[in-house]
């Protein structure tokens, strides 16, 4: 989730797949089955793979047990609906623990040498989540607790509006316990921000105004403001309750319960956060890199081999994307000299920010105009991907707009995985607050990235494979799941599309920026760019425009590396397709390629190399 604490936001990998389980968990392991039923059960001698994989997913459902919005996310409906995950220090040291008595009984209890090929990369993934969980453990006091990117604070509203459903009175009872709870889990984020700060870590000064202003968004509306309107969870609670069909007395004893959780212990807990905010941004004077943070060097390493998932330096990355700027350059001016500009490229790039056919309407027209233009995209890529993919993932996937309450705190689009049980769709989210700021042609680009063939393929695909640990279901590592996200951007090319050169021109801007992330975060994080400095490259660089220029360089000093994975990600997946292709000549298959590349689930950049040489010896073996 992004809004754990530090440590818990350094355990991010092992987290989402589950490899964390609870204190009492381990003390009190799941009950043996009836007597009569072991009795009945056939014996069936397990091969070693079987056995660890029924280790893994024992792990596994203690840890989805541990941490009920993880069951809500997975479309699970337990007693513990109504809780909060413990986001406390204190429990994040326990999990910690927990993780190494889970990498301890791995090496001690399986033979690696006795695992059939499935089994070994099970394993390597296993052990490689909580390694880097260890690693990242020593640095969770330099986390930001809340940012104005993450949306640790605005996600929680987002997910009872879009996570918790409500079917049942039960469930409804549970929404309302889980408003109250907001207190704790407020007062919890205000005491981290206060540690956080004397050991000499707080967010950037440009971050508050964002984070104060979600606060005072979340708690206007009645009954928490005075306000006509009412606030957005209890608009949210009374359609979920319409929808129940209940008696007039059931109704009105679940509302006046909402209102009451709401202007209590709701209010409470915002109050407490709102006021620890206002004295942060009170201290805070500067914005700076990582750099400046204690031991912020060491710390920037550590955040760049998490999300890159591979041990390169600042300094290498930096030339990176410097060379892969001047590429896109000259493909850039290509386009330039296609549709018949005269002028210099950053002239070009003015144009483009300019230019009237690249904007929507900024109306509630203009929105749904964008929205009807993404949803048939994404019918058109449907229609062709049998030809490019042998497995298509069975959700739905929907497009949708990032509700206007929390449009200050999330980036400017992003996929939500579907439910475990295919309830509840993927879901492309597009943040369309200002559509002044919302190119047509950047977007074409984005929209191949956020749904298909990019990350609703990917991260659908892998939560309904078989035969496999259920924690490589839900995995995810930055660099492997966003750079297929952003190599789906160039496949949608191959696949025939873009065929105005100006949305082409798009997919390079799209592409540009992410070469320009690796000179960016670098340049802030390790040379001391100051955001000025970071803002200025941009805008010299790519055609994209100065909002979205700002909202991108104050995501990477609160959020160091993240940026990093996109661009290193598909660097890697097309140096693998190259080679593939060249060592099987014509008998290279795309959807074969494919196949290997997220038909297996997640997994960490080197990882992958290896599976690809072993399907390549597998072809090549049988030819």
């Amino acid at each position: 989730m992004k809004n754990t604490p530090a440590l818990l936001a350094s355990l991010g990998l092992a987290l989402c797949s589950g490899l964390l389980i609870s204190c009492d968990a381990q003390k009190s392991p799941p009950p043996e089955p009836p007597a009569a039923a072991q009795a009945a059960a056939p014996a069936v001698e397990r091969s070693e793979t079987q056995k660890m994989h029924a280790f893994m997913d024992e792990v596994y459902e203690r840890n989805v047990a541990a941490w009920p919005e993880r069951e809500t996310t997975l479309g699970r409906k337990t007693d513990q609906q109504g809780k909060w995950n413990d986001y406390s220090d204190a429990y994040a040291e326990s999990q910690l623990e927990l993780a190494r008595l889970d990498l301890q009984h791995l090496r001690e209890h399986f033979d690696y040498a006795g695992l059939d090929a499935n089994g070994k990369l099970s394993y390597d993934l296993f052990v490689y989540n909580i390694e880097q969980a260890l690693d990242d453990a020593a640095w969770r006091r330099h986390d930001y607790v809340v940012d104005q990117f993450n949306g640790q604070i605005s996600d929680r509203f987002a997910f009872l509006q879009n996570q918790h459903r409500i079917d049942s009175e039960k469930d409804a009872e549970d929404y309302v316990q889980r408003i109250a709870g907001l207190r704790e889990v407020f007062e919890e984020l205000a005491r981290q921000l206060r540690d956080r700060s004397d050991f000499g870590v707080a967010t950037p000064a440009f971050a508050y105004a964002d984070l104060i202003a979600d606060v005072g968004s979340m708690t206007s509306g009645a009954p928490v403001s005075a306000a006509e309107r009412d606030n957005p969870l209890l608009t949210d609670f009374r359609d979920k309750l319409d929808a129940l069909q209940l008696g007039a007395e059931g109704y009105a004893q679940l509302e006046s319960a909402a209102i009451s959780a709401l202007r209590g212990p709701f209010r409470a807990g915002a109050e407490v956060l709102i006021a620890e905010l206002l004295y942060q941004q009170a201290q805070m004077q500067d914005s700076l890199g990582v750099w400046a943070l204690p031991d912020g060097a060491a710390y920037y390493r550590n955040r760049i081999r998490h999300h890159t998932t591979l041990a390169l330096s600042a300094e290498e990355i930096h030339q990176a994307g410097l060379d892969d700027v001047a590429r896109i350059h000259a493909e850039m001016r290509a386009i330039m000299a296609q549709v018949g500009f005269e002028g210099s490229l950053q002239e070009f790039f003015a144009f483009v920010r300019s230019d009237p056919n690249n904007f929507y309407e900024n109306s509630e027209a203009g929105r749904q105009q964008f929205l009807a233009e993404a949803r048939a995209q994404v019918a058109e890529i449907m229609a062709i991907s049998g030809q490019y993919f042998n497995i298509l993932p069975k959700a739905e996937l929907e497009v949708r707009r990032v509700e206007p309450w929390r449009e200050n705190s999330t980036s400017i689009a992003f996929y939500n995985r579907p439910s475990e049980d295919g309830s509840r769709p993927g879901i492309y989210y597009a943040n369309m607050k200002d559509m002044e700021n919302f190119q047509k042609y950047v977007f074409t680009a984005i929209t191949y990235h956020e749904s298909v063939p990019g990350h609703h393929f990917q991260i659908a695909n892998a939560m309904e494979l078989q035969d496999i640990p259920k924690f490589r279901k839900t995995e995810g590592y930055g660099a492997y799941t966003e750079g297929w996200a952003l190599y789906a951007e160039q496949l949608a090319k191959e696949m025939g599309f873009y065929q105005d050169p100006m949305r082409d021109f798009g997919r390079l801007q799209d592409e540009i920026w992410r070469s320009v992330r690796l000179v960016t975060d670098t340049g802030i994080h390790a040379l001391r760019w100051t955001r000025q400095q970071a803002i200025d490259y941009f805008l010299e660089n790519t055609p994209i425009s100065e909002g979205d220029i700002v909202t991108e360089v104050e995501r990477y000093f609160v959020n160091p590396g993240q940026a990093l994975g996109y661009k290193v990600g598909m660097m890697k997946i097309l140096e693998l397709r190259e080679h593939a292709r060249t060592a099987l000549g014509e008998r290279f298959d795309i959807a074969a390629f494919h196949d290997v590349v997220i038909g297996r689930g997640a997994m960490p950049l080197p990882v992958l190399e290896r599976q690809v040489e072993l399907w390549l010896e597998s072809e090549l073996a049988g030819s």
